[in-house]
C-alpha cells in the first residue's frame, strides 16, 4: 500500500518562487508565500494548524500535501567558551555536523555543512578522510540554522562546515535563496560568507548567480605545497585561482577572505608570507590566520605562538589586513568532522570511502 505522507513537498526545501508555483497549484494567492514564509522561518511553526491567519480550508489542504521538516540535534557537545557543536542525523541514516560559535556582545556565527563527508580529499581536514557520501539538499542546510535559532538568533553563517559548497552549487544558491527572503531568515549578502578550496568555474558561476562573501581556503603559497595539501590545486593551481579572485565581484568596501591554516614546518616560514603579499597583490582582501586544530589520525603539528606572531607581523607591516583566529570549542569535537568520527567510531562505522572526486587531470 502507497504511504501518502511520503509524496508530500517539504516546505522547507522551496524558495519563494517555487513555494508561489506550488500554492498557484492549489489554486491559491501569492501572498499566502510570505504568510508560510514568517510561520516557519520567523516564529519556527511546524505545525499547519497553528498558522492561525491561513483560512481553515487551506490549512488542511496544505496538511495533505505539504510538510514542514523539523530538525533536533542527535548529539551536542558544549565547550566552556560557549561554542556548541550538533551532529544531526538525516533522513537516510547519515550525518552532519554545524557549530555555533559565540561572538561579542551575545552575538553568534553558525558555521554549517553542505555535504555528507567531502570529496576534496584536503590532506589536513578530518571530513575529507569520510569521502563525499552525498550533497544536502536547500532544505537539510537550511534545516541546520532552523535548528540552531531555536537556541536563539544567529547573526552570522558561515558555509565552512563539512563539504565543498560550491561543488554543490545548485542547491547551495537555493539555499541563500531561501535564507536571503525578506519574510524568512532575510539575512542580508553581508551576513553569510561562503568558503570554497577553490573550484575556479564554480567561482565564476558564483559571482554571476547570487551575492555572498567569498572565502577562499588557500593555506600555501606555491603550487608543489598545495598539491599536496589540497589535490584541487592540481586542477586548478594558484595562478588561475588568483585570476578568478581577481575578477570576483565585490561591492564597495567588500574584501574576499583568505584562509590560512599554519602547519609547522609546512607552510609557517617567513618565505610563505613573503610569497603570500605577492600573491595578494591587487586583490581586496583580508587573511584568516589559522593554527592547526590537531586531531587524531594527522601527522600535521600545530604551528608555534612565534611562527604565527612573525607571520602576521610581516602581513601587517605590508598593509594586509591579517587576523588570527581564536581557537573555538577546543575542549570538544569542534573541528569539523571530529563529533561524526567520534559517533561512527563508538557505532563501528568503517569509512565508506568516496563516491566522487575532483579529477586532477
Amino acid at each position: 500500500m502507497t504511504d501518502p505522507l511520503r509524496h508530500r513537498v517539504d516546505l522547507k526545501e522551496l524558495t519563494r518562487q517555487e513555494m508561489t508555483e506550488f500554492l498557484a497549484g492549489l489554486g491559491r494567492e501569492r501572498f499566502r508565500v510570505g504568510q508560510l514564509m514568517r510561520w516557519i522561518y520567523l516564529r519556527g511553526v511546524t505545525d499547519f494548524a497553528a498558522m492561525t491567519d491561513l483560512a481553515k480550508a487551506l490549512r488542511e489542504d496544505l496538511a495533505q500535501r505539504a510538510t514542514i521538516s523539523d530538525w533536533t540535534p542527535e548529539a551536542v557537545e558544549e565547550s566552556r567558551d560557549g561554542t556548541r557543536k550538533y551532529l544531526f542525523r538525516l533522513a537516510d541514516g547519515e550525518t552532519v555536523e554545524s557549530v555555533r560559535i559565540p561572538m561579542e556582545g551575545g552575538r553568534s556565527t553558525l558555521c554549517i555543512s553542505t555535504q555528507v563527508g567531502c570529496a576534496m580529499g584536503c590532506s589536513f581536514c578530518l571530513t575529507g578522510s569520510f569521502g563525499l557520501q552525498r550533497n544536502l539538499s536547500a532544505g537539510e542546510i537550511v534545516n541546520q540554522v532552523c535548528a540552531a535559532a531555536k537556541e536563539g538568533p544567529v547573526n552570522n553563517i558561515v558555509m565552512m562546515g563539512m563539504g565543498e559548497p560550491l561543488h554543490n552549487l545548485d542547491n547551495v544558491v537555493r539555499a541563500l535563496q531561501i535564507l536571503y527572503d525578506d519574510d524568512g531568515f532575510s539575512y542580508g549578502p553581508r551576513k553569510v560568507t561562503l568558503s570554497t578550496a577553490g573550484l575556479v568555474p564554480q567561482m565564476r558561476e558564483l559571482g554571476e548567480r547570487i551575492r555572498v562573501q567569498l572565502a577562499v581556503s588557500l593555506n600555501a603559497t606555491t603550487d608543489e605545497v598545495r598539491d599536496q595539501l589540497m589535490p584541487v590545486n592540481r586542477r586548478y593551481p594558484l595562478a588561475e585561482l588568483m585570476a578568478a579572485c581577481r575578477d570576483f565581484p565585490l561591492q564597495p568596501r567588500q574584501r574576499i577572505t583568505f584562509e590560512y591554516i599554519l602547519i609547522h614546518g609546512i607552510n609557517d616560514w617567513p618565505a610563505d608570507a613573503r610569497r603570500l603579499v605577492k600573491l595578494l597583490h591587487g586583490i581586496r582582501a583580508k587573511v584568516n590566520l589559522i593554527p592547526f586544530n590537531a586531531h587524531e589520525g594527522s601527522d600535521f603539528q600545530p604551528p608555534t605562538g612565534e611562527a604565527v606572531e612573525a607571520f602576521q607581523s610581516y602581513l601587517l607591516a605590508r598593509d594586509i589586513v591579517a587576523i588570527r583566529r581564536a581557537s573555538k570549542g577546543q575542549d570538544i569535537s569542534a573541528a569539523c568532522g571530529q563529533l561524526k568520527g567520534k559517533l561512527e567510531r563508538a557505532e563501528g562505522v568503517i569509512s565508506k570511502g568516496p563516491k566522487d572526486v575532483i579529477s586532477d587531470k
